[in-house]
């Protein structure tokens, strides 16, 4: 059976207006959009690496959110997709609605925003916006940095850049090709990376790599480093004190990790509360610092970080 592409999955959750004119863009806007935005009383945005454009019920796209006949987003729309998102069944979507986004087919992460209920750990009782992030496999984009870090033996790298600066995209492919050559595990907490489905990753991750998805960061790595006897271990976005403790752990017993961080620059690397007690502590060799937005994927630099790579 043929896989659908990215786009089809977003239309699958649409509702029947919103999908028809979602189908007559042109190939060419739904193969290269990052991100389509789906906000209550505004229009559909597609969101581009170098501008946002807005739909027309006709399937056009437009520079100006105040060109006539754009498919304005009801508040039904927006109901009728989250209904969808959660196979219809709102209450057993407490996580998602707890944590603000959804991961779909092909790595598509859905985020949600919203009025949150007053209750402690609350859940969105009321979205009014959606925002379906485009995932997609680039075969290639990280060989540089697996030639100069991992073809000789594996190192730690932390992947750092900014929103939409192809971090995912990078770690995804380091994965595959690491996966190749050694015993890898594979941190997938929201499913982009592997783009899991019923227990079978759609995205090529590497022969060699183990897969635990939708777990905590922390407690996979935990996991991993205790029952799967890793070489590297991957995992995404790295944010909060638990993740370093588990990566700290996971290191006093040898592990390699390859890692991306929210980070535009050094200085805010250093200054990020969950790296600094992994740098101090030389876990990461490298850090690869991405050119940014504007060029997604691109890597700026390649700095040594780590006395001892």
């Amino acid at each position: 059976m043929k896989q659908c592409t990215s786009y089809e999955v977003v239309c699958s959750y649409l509702p029947p207006n919103l999908r028809a004119s979602m189908n007559r863009v042109s190939p060419e806007s739904k193969e290269k959009v990052n991100e389509i935005r789906i906000r209550v009383g505004r229009p559909t945005s597609f969101v581009f690496s170098d501008k946002t454009l807005y739909l027309k019920k006709s399937g056009m796209l437009e520079y100006s959110h105040r060109a006539n006949d754009l498919l304005i987003i009801e508040k039904r729309d927006i109901d009728n997709i989250t209904a969808s998102l959660c196979k219809f069944s709102i209450h057993s979507c407490s996580r998602e609605l707890t944590d603000a986004f959804f991961s779909i087919e092909n790595g598509i992460r859905v985020g949600v925003a919203g009025t949150f209920s007053t209750f402690e750990n609350g859940v969105i009782k009321y979205v009014n916006s959606l925002n379906f992030r485009i995932s997609r496999q680039i075969k290639g984009c990280a060989e540089e940095l697996y030639n100069k870090i991992f073809a000789a033996a594996p190192k730690s790298v932390l992947i750092c850049g900014g929103v939409n600066s192809g971090k995912t995209t990078i770690l995804r492919d380091l994965c595959r090709l690491c996966g190749e050559k050694y015993k890898t595990s594979l941190i997938d907490e929201r499913r982009e990376l592997s783009a899991i489905a019923n227990g079978i990753p759609t995205n090529d991750v590497g022969i060699q790599t183990d897969i635990l998805d939708g777990c905590r960061r922390s407690y996979g790595i935990i996991s991993a480093v205790r029952t799967l006897s890793p070489t590297v271990i991957f995992c995404d976005e790295i944010s909060t004190q638990e993740d370093a403790e588990a990566i700290l752990n996971g290191y006093g017993c040898g592990v390699k990790f390859a890692a991306t961080i929210h980070a535009g620059s050094l200085t805010e690397l250093y200054s990020r509360d969950a790296a600094s007690s992994l740098l101090e502590r030389g876990v990461f060799d490298y850090a690869v610092m991405l050119e940014g937005e504007g060029m997604p994927g691109k890597i700026r630099e390649i700095r040594r970080i780590s006395k001892n790579a």
